[in-house]
């Protein structure tokens, strides 16, 4: 989908924007035409300094015309990741390779291209019904809307920091963190307030960019939200890793 629609050219601008998703999609399966290193410098700097991100993003609407990436070498790349990743919690605490199919296959759907298309169709509606400046109806200025591609390339670039803390450091922790105690219900809360916190900063970020979107501050509200509430489950005992652990590997823990 543009990111700028005519008022009087809505069919005009559909039927332009329909080829955008297909050949997205054909580009998943040819390698060589993905950029590669740019996308490891995006998930580097999203975990540093998000805000070069986005910087970037406005290079990308300056040159392709578009706020959405045209390379799905991120969401290829963090899809890798995952599944590397939960391949490793597998060897250490799953009980047969069947299961472990099992898991890797749901981990990557359920949490995260499933979710992201969600998020990004309620982000991608929220923000053009309730979030866009309109242009006065005597007004000449083109009509510009948030495209849903690039509603799921914010939550890809929030996913992957939130992949980091969840996935990768939480592996490493997760002997002590799915313990009984006081001291891994505390870690494991900190851990996932922090990563998602940063999950809903990163998409303030991405919709503040957008200069055509006002009142973008509502991303920040599930922050405070989540602060409020992370002192109530602690008191309560509710340990999340061993929550979210024994939803797929109760029999090894």
């Amino acid at each position: 989908m543009l990111p700028t629609v005519s008022r009087g050219r809505s069919s005009s601008s559909a039927s332009r924007a329909n080829p955008m998703f297909p050949q997205y999609l054909r580009r998943i399966v040819k390698w060589q035409q993905m950029d590669v290193e740019y996308t490891f410098w995006q998930m580097l700097h999203l975990c540093t300094s998000p805000k070069v991100v986005y910087q970037h993003t406005k290079y990308h609407k300056q040159t392709k015309n578009q706020w959405a990436r045209d390379d799905p070498a991120f969401v290829v790349i963090c899809s890798l990741l995952l599944m590397v990743a939960t391949l490793a919690y597998c060897a250490a605490y799953d009980h047969s390779a069947a299961h472990a199919v099992y898991v890797v296959i749901s981990v990557l759907l359920f949490h995260f291209i499933i979710t992201g298309a969600v998020m990004a169709t309620c982000y991608w509606f929220l923000t053009n019904s309730y979030l866009r400046e309109e242009a006065p109806s005597n007004s000449h200025v083109v009509e510009q809307r948030v495209e849903w591609l690039y509603a799921f390339d914010v939550h890809c670039n929030s996913f992957f920091p939130m992949f980091v803390l969840l996935y990768v450091i939480h592996y490493f922790l997760s002997p002590i963190l799915v313990a009984h105690g006081f001291i891994p219900v505390l870690l494991s809360n900190f851990l996932f307030m922090v990563a998602a916190s940063y999950y809903h900063y990163l998409n303030f970020l991405g919709y503040d960019v957008l200069p055509f979107l006002e009142r973008t501050t509502f991303f920040l509200y599930p922050i405070g939200a989540v602060i409020v509430l992370s002192p109530i489950l602690i008191l309560s005992g509710f340990n999340p890793s061993r929550y979210f652990m024994n939803l797929y590997f109760s029999q090894r823990l």
